[in-house]
């Protein structure tokens, strides 16, 4: 949410060119500390990081900008990410490949988890039996037995949880959902996402580091819980690409945006069924996940589409509700409102089709029961509202505040374990779908997919 922001400068000459009824806000942050409030020393939290590649070190640098935390250690299979994490919270701190010592210190409150999505059950698992708090990347599970037994472990030990898809804490999402429940929508049968890249990058096309080979990387490790295999730094590097390792964009992207619309309905289920279509295009370089998908997911109130495309950005990231009162578009950094103009009016085009007396007869009649406002009296109402967040916003930061702030009021957070298993179950749905060619069915009750 921090990569295209809205200036108040863009949002006044954006809105000299639009009509006079649209609104725009520049939506204000909420204070990242306690209630606003400087952090006494006493109540600081030590965290340590667990896997330091690119998500570690974004989520450092973002906890700098978290007033009452501090990050004590890190941890990662390759050598080079310790200097890269420490170069990250600005801070010389105890590095080591083996999780294990950091689970074993006495001082250390939480952990982030930032790891490969096949290891996040084992480093989760184990964090929560050492007593840690855990914020853990998402999508939160590699599979749906590995989301139960996660879930299971976290409350058995009385655990704070957060899973890491920060716009469930973003204000633009937060503003959102109060439209949303505030019923302007109306009906909300139909809801369509997507987000698109056309780059190397966005497709996991990573440069491999000059120093990466089997005495700077623990591959051995990298491979538990995964099929044996000789050394391959690009499986090691580019792992979203792969079965064994990740979820591709389902796990990657479509969790995103399955988190975002779970929060903004105050969705508490999983979608009953999906659909995904799609197929590898053009990154043909031995990757096992589609570079394009699509998923129709049915859910009890409404239908959703999701789409993830790595072959072009037209629009990048977007989220929309279609209601039978108004429209709600979240895009990048701005949302936007817009009502449908539900105001009774005459039939215009099936009565063509009668005589001009019986026409003349309706309109008159429609006249009658439906009296025009008085022009002196009348207000029109505001059509379009747009909404931003503002220059330097990082929903990241109030993310990890908010898992922070917990861990000190142990008040559970809005995207625990409970949340982050149904945003995952429905990545699983898609690519089950997607691989085994079928409507993939959830069963609440067995709590597996079937075919």
């Amino acid at each position: 949410m921090n990569h295209h922001p809205w200036t108040r400068r863009q949002f006044l000459q954006i809105g000299s060119g639009l009509a006079a009824t649209a609104k725009f806000t520049l939506l204000d942050p909420k204070p990242l500390g306690v209630a606003g409030k400087p952090v006494a020393a006493s109540d600081t939290v030590r965290f340590a990081a667990i896997g330091t590649g690119v998500r570690g070190c974004e989520l450092l640098e973002a906890s700098l900008r978290v007033p009452g935390i501090e990050c004590v250690a890190v941890s990662d299979l390759y050598d080079s990410r310790h200097t890269a994490a420490q170069e990250a919270v600005k801070k010389n701190v105890p590095a080591t490949r083996n999780y294990h010592e950091i689970l074993e210190r006495k001082d250390i409150d939480a952990v982030i988890i930032a790891v490969t999505d096949h290891q996040h059950r084992k480093v989760f698992s184990d964090a929560c039996a050492a007593g840690k708090d855990v914020y853990c990347e998402k999508p939160m599970s590699h599979t749906v037995e590995d989301g139960f037994a996660m879930l299971e472990t976290a409350q058995k030990n009385n655990r704070i949880v957060q899973i890491g898809s920060q716009r469930v804490s973003s204000i633009l999402y937060q503003r959102a959902k109060e439209i949303y429940e505030s019923g302007r929508l109306g009906e909300v049968c139909s809801i369509q996402a997507h987000w698109d890249r056309n780059s190397p990058s966005g497709a996991w096309v990573y440069p491999i580091p000059p120093d990466a080979n089997e005495q700077t990387i623990d591959w051995n490790t990298f491979l538990e819980g995964a099929p044996k295999r000789p050394f391959d730094a690009a499986r090691f590097f580019r792992w979203r690409c792969f079965r064994d390792y990740g979820e591709g964009l389902a796990g990657d992207l479509f969790v995103h945006l399955i988190s975002g619309i779970h929060f903004i309905t105050s969705t508490n289920t999983v979608a009953k069924r999906a659909q995904s279509s799609g197929g590898i295009f053009r990154w043909k370089d031995g990757r096992e996940f589609p570079d394009l998908i699509e998923t129709f997911y049915d859910y009890p109130n409404f239908r959703v589409y999701l789409r993830c495309n790595l072959n072009n950005d037209h629009e990048g990231e977007f989220i929309g509700f279609f209601g039978t009162k108004g429209t709600l578009i979240i895009k990048g950094p701005t949302l936007t409102y817009t009502s449908q103009d539900t105001s009774p009016k005459p039939e215009d085009y099936s009565i063509l089709g009668w005589p001009k007396q019986l026409r003349e007869q309706y309109l008159e009649a429609f006249a009658a029961d439906h009296p025009r406002p008085n022009p002196l009296n009348f207000k029109a109402a505001d059509d379009v509202e747009t909404y931003g967040v503002p220059d330097g916003y990082s929903d990241v930061a109030d993310h990890e505040a908010n898992f922070f702030n917990a861990v000190r009021s142990r008040q559970r957070v809005v995207e625990n374990e409970e949340f982050g298993n149904r945003a995952a179950i429905g990545c699983h749905l898609a690519n089950y779908s997607y691989f085994k060619d079928t409507p993939a069915v959830w069963d609440e009750s067995a709590k597996r997919i079937k075919g």
